[in-house]
């Protein structure tokens, strides 16, 4: 890996102003949970980021505390950006993990500064702030406390169990700033959780996570991302899921197709070829004209999980319905055009 264009003391040849401090330290963890990952340990030089004008998602700042995620879902958006940092954007992605180690400090840092607004952050929109890792650097405490101390308004998307560890943070900061939690859990089969998404805890856990936030008065929604086609995708598959989440106290389902950006897309096709070769044919068939399922598929999705969640007392979530902890709370609402939140 090459970090020689990542850490320098200023702008390079293009203009862009460097991504992390010239100390990165490499470092391998020989305990079962972190079989095969390799951590590199950096110092950012700025952790709001802002999401490009061009970008279909429903939000404007981010905060990333990690790169790269264990989780190592076969369709994440996210692997092309490893391939900026000279990555490998297929098992890299799984397995060298880049840990911001002054996340914490830095938040705080920006959040004070005179020109920051105040706005809106979202976390865990590219990888997951609560994959294993934080398990280890636990980063999140401080960002937390950090938001709630400047009572700035968050959101945090995750597949992980790991946030039911700063309840207590999530309850105090929500009391102060508006904040919404939402889970991802888009099926139930666990054969195909285990092949597509294995390095997560599986969707009955994520399932008991929901359970445990509503407990606690932490109104949580549910983003059913990424629905599959033809693998998970049918009526059955469709109403046992959104059935389940409901269940489980969430107070909204949103449904989003699979779309399969360049770097994510040759990894999942690569996956489909080893796991269910009949079904390539149908894949190329179906995103022929690009990263996005057509339009009337995910209409139909759409609709069938709404008439679903409708059928099951919970509904879909609804634009600026952002309210604090405690209060019965929507995930962000995607714009009419094709998108895809994830981690997913």
């Amino acid at each position: 890996m090459r970090w020689d264009n990542l850490h320098r003391d200023g702008p390079d040849a293009s203009g862009t102003a460097a991504l992390f401090g010239p100390d990165v330290v490499t470092r391998t963890v020989d305990t079962p949970e972190f079989a095969g990952i390799t951590f590199h340990e950096v110092r950012a030089r700025s952790i709001i980021n802002r999401v490009p004008g061009a970008s279909r998602m429903p939000f404007e700042w981010t905060v990333n505390p990690y790169r790269g995620c264990s989780h190592a879902c076969v369709y994440c958006f996210a692997r092309r950006s490893h391939g900026y940092l000279d990555l490998d954007t297929g098992i890299g992605f799984d397995t060298q993990i880049v840990v911001k180690t002054n996340a914490d400090r830095l938040l705080r840092r920006e959040l004070s500064s005179p020109r920051w607004p105040g706005h809106h952050i979202a976390m865990g929109t590219n990888v997951d702030c609560y994959q294993r890792a934080e398990g280890r650097y636990r980063l999140m405490p401080g960002i937390l406390t950090a938001l709630r101390d400047h009572a700035n308004p968050f959101s945090i998307l995750t597949k992980g169990t790991l946030i039911l560890r700063d309840l207590d943070l999530l309850r105090s900061a929500g009391a102060v700033a508006d904040v919404g939690v939402s889970v991802s859990v888009a099926f139930l089969d666990e054969e195909l959780w285990r092949t597509v998404e294995p390095g997560t805890p599986a969707p009955e856990r994520r399932l008991d996570v929901v359970r445990a936030l509503t407990d606690h008065g932490i109104g949580c929604s549910v983003l059913m991302a990424p629905v599959i086609p033809f693998l998970s995708d049918g009526p059955a598959q469709l109403r046992a899921t959104v059935r389940a989440i409901a269940a489980a106290g969430a107070t909204s389902v949103t449904p989003l197709a699979l779309h399969l950006r360049p770097g994510a897309r040759e990894w999942f096709t690569a996956w489909l070829a080893r796991h269910h070769p009949g079904l390539v044919g149908h894949y190329e068939r179906l995103y022929a004209d690009g990263a996005y399922a057509p339009r009337w598929y995910q209409r139909r999705i759409t609709r069938q999980v709404h008439e679903l969640a409708e059928e099951y007392g919970i509904g879909p979530s609804r634009p600026g319905a952002h309210r604090g902890v405690g209060a019965p709370r929507c995930a962000p609402e995607p714009e009419a055009g094709p998108t895809q939140l994830t981690l997913l």
